[in-house]
């Protein structure tokens, strides 16, 4: 099983996608993962990325499309959850162009809806488990606060991301998912467009509970 998943930082994309990516065993793959793997293997596509990004600057699609296609053909036999890209319309024509040159097959797009400043709130109340950062903890939500300063799933010790708290660094990033013209969101909408071209596209409501959204993500997908 092969599936994208889009999400705004704060809509709990890393918990449901660890969920699912433990149920079906999927390869979860990450687009920073992704540049690591190549920067740290010293492949040329992974030194030509590493020159832009020690420029500041955004690696072109030239360069990210191939090296995203290369790790998801090393995914195990179960398949992958790709996560955090594509980012922009452009990387998700190219990417599905890719896929059906390479007749690589995708079998779901998941999208968790969140509004702008839901999104903001949660991700200022996050904590992240020294053990686990996909352990749910938020100083926000009474249902999943965590137990003091203590994780509440295994009891690890918490951190908040410095850029967690900076709201600038939290509103750039969102400006880049939230753009529905050229960015992420018209991204997802790109695929949600083609909706039955070979894959299911699930629409989640990012405001129920973890549980909630978890059994409806895996009734899509086992229907």
């Amino acid at each position: 099983m092969n599936i994208l998943i889009f999400g705004p930082n704060g809509s709990g994309k890393g918990t449901q996608g660890a969920l699912v990516k433990q149920k079906y065993g999927l390869d979860h793959i990450e687009s920073g993962a992704i540049f690591r793997q190549h920067i740290g293997g010293g492949t040329s596509l992974g030194m030509k990325a590493k020159a832009y990004i020690e420029r500041g600057e955004l690696v072109p699609d030239e360069i990210t499309i191939p090296m995203v296609l290369d790790v998801l053909g090393q995914a195990g036999a179960n398949g992958w959850l790709l996560d955090g890209f594509p980012r922009s319309i452009v990387q998700a024509e190219k990417l599905w162009e890719a896929l059906r040159a390479d007749g690589v097959g995708l079998d779901a797009v998941i999208e968790i809806l969140l509004p702008r400043e839901v999104a903001k709130a949660r991700i200022m109340g996050r904590r992240l488990c020294v053990n686990d950062p996909n352990h749910p903890n938020n100083i926000g939500i009474p249902a999943i606060a965590p137990n003091g300063e203590r994780c509440r799933v295994c009891g690890g010790s918490l951190t908040a991301r410095p850029d967690d708290q900076d709201e600038e660094a939290i509103n750039k990033r969102h400006d880049i998912y939230y753009d529905a013209v050229s960015g992420t969101l018209a991204a997802c909408r790109f695929f949600q467009k083609m909706d039955g071209a070979g894959f299911r596209f699930i629409e989640l409501d990012g405001e129920r509970s973890i549980e909630e959204i978890q059994r409806q993500l895996l009734a899509r997908l086992e229907d």
